[in-house]
C-alpha cells in the first residue's frame, strides 16, 4: 500500500498533470483577482460586493474587459489588474495550446489506427490488399441501400502505418491498427457492436493469405457469432474450411476467372454484363426475395413485374437454377433471383 501511495503522490504533487496544474493556476489567479480587487477597492467604492469582484476577474482574465466595474486606486490598477491581465494572457495560451496538443494527438492516432472505437452497428473491413480494391468496396457499400449506403466502416490491418489519405477524406471510415486475430484488435474496433465483417485476402493470388483468412473468420466468429461475415479466399479448397469456421459466406475469385475468360472469348461484352448485375453502382441490383404466396414460377413473375422488377431464376435448397419453366410450382422456402429496384424498407419485396 505504501508504494502505490507514494506513486500517486509523486504524480499528483511533483509531476501533476497539465489539467491538474491549469485548474490550480486558474483558481489561484481568481482568488487573487477577486480579494485583491476587493481590498483595493472597497475603500473607495464600499457598495462593492465580492461577485462585483469575481466578475471583474472573469471578464479581465479571459481578456474580454467590458469596462463596467474597472479599478480606480493605484493599487488595484498596477498590483492586481496588470498581474491578472499578465497571467490571463499566459493561461489563456497555456489552455489553448493543451487543447490544440490533445487534438491533434487524437486525430494522429486515429490516423495511425491506435484510438479506441465506440461504435454501433457498422461494417468491418479486415485486411488492406491495395488502395484501389478498398476505394471500389467502399464505393459498392456507399451505392447500397441493402448495406445501409452512410453506415460507419472500420478498416482492420495490421502493416498500413496510417490511413492514406485517399481514404481519410471519407468520413464514415474509421481505422484500427493490429492484428485482426486478437481480441484486443477487435476490441478496439468494436466488433460486439459491428452487424457485418468482409475478410479480404491479405495477398492476393497468394493461397497462403487463406490461413491467414481462416485464423481472422475463427476470431470473428468466436467473438461475435451473430455477426455477418463474408470472406474472400484465394484457393477453392480453403472454402470448406472458412465454411466450418462459421462464415456466412465465402466468395472465391478463382472459381469466376476462368468462366469470365471463356464467356468473353465466346461472347464480348459478357463481362460487361456481369459487372452490371453485381454492382450497386449502376442500375438495379440483384436479389433474392419471398414468393408471396405464388403457386407457380409465372405467377410470381407477373406480380415482380408489376413493380418493376424481373424474375431471373429460382433458389430452391441452396442450388440456383436460371430461367426455370413458367409452369414449375413453387414450393415453401423457394426464392426469387429478381433484378430490379433496391427496396425502399424493410416492408417491401
Amino acid at each position: 500500500m505504501i508504494v502505490p501511495l507514494k506513486l500517486i503522490l509523486r504524480r499528483t504533487i511533483h509531476r501533476p498533470p497539465s489539467l491538474v496544474r491549469v485548474v490550480s493556476l486558474l483558481i489561484a489567479v481568481i482568488a487573487y483577482g477577486t480579494s485583491g480587487f476587493l481590498f483595493f477597492e472597497v475603500e473607495a467604492r464600499p457598495d462593492l460586493a465580492a461577485e462585483d469582484a469575481l466578475w471583474w476577474t472573469l471578464v479581465t482574465l479571459t481578456t474580454v474587459g467590458y469596462g463596467d466595474v474597472f479599478p480606480m486606486t493605484a493599487g488595484g490598477r498596477f498590483l492586481v489588474a496588470v498581474p491578472v491581465m499578465v497571467l490571463g494572457i499566459g493561461l489563456l495560451g497555456y489552455v489553448l495550446s493543451i487543447a490544440a496538443t490533445r487534438l491533434v494527438e487524437a486525430k494522429t492516432k486515429e490516423m495511425m489506427g491506435m484510438a479506441k472505437l465506440d461504435l454501433e452497428g457498422h461494417l468491418v473491413v479486415v485486411n488492406f490488399p491495395n488502395l484501389a480494391k478498398i476505394e471500389r468496396l467502399l464505393d459498392e457499400i456507399a451505392s447500397s441501400s441493402v448495406l445501409g449506403g452512410e453506415m460507419d466502416v472500420v478498416l482492420i490491418d495490421e502493416d498500413l502505418p496510417q490511413l492514406p489519405m485517399e481514404l481519410a477524406s471519407r468520413d464514415n471510415l474509421h481505422f484500427v491498427r493490429g492484428n485482426p486475430a486478437r481480441d484486443e484488435t477487435l476490441s478496439r474496433a468494436s466488433l460486439d457492436g459491428a452487424a457485418r465483417a468482409f475478410i479480404l485476402s491479405k495477398r492476393p493470388g497468394d493461397p497462403h493469405s487463406d490461413d491467414l483468412a481462416i485464423a481472422i473468420a475463427l476470431a470473428i466468429e468466436a467473438r461475435r457469432p451473430s455477426i455477418h461475415s463474408v470472406v474472400e479466399c484465394v484457393d477453392v479448397a480453403s472454402e470448406e474450411v472458412l465454411r466450418k469456421a462459421g462464415c456466412n459466406s465465402v466468395v472465391c475469385a478463382a472459381r469466376f476467372d476462368a468462366h469470365f475468360l471463356g464467356a468473353e472469348m465466346a461472347m464480348q461484352g459478357a463481362q460487361e454484363v456481369v459487372d452490371q448485375l453485381l454492382t450497386t453502382r449502376s442500375g438495379p441490383p440483384l436479389a433474392f426475395l419471398p414468393i408471396d404466396g405464388a403457386k407457380t414460377v409465372g405467377e410470381a413473375a407477373t406480380a415482380r413485374r408489376a413493380k418493376g422488377k424481373l424474375v431471373l431464376g429460382l433458389r430452391r435448397g441452396g442450388k440456383i437454377r436460371l430461367n426455370p419453366p413458367e409452369t414449375e410450382a413453387l414450393r415453401a422456402g423457394d426464392e426469387l433471383v429478381v433484378l430490379g429496384p433496391e427496396p425502399k424498407g424493410a416492408g417491401e419485396a
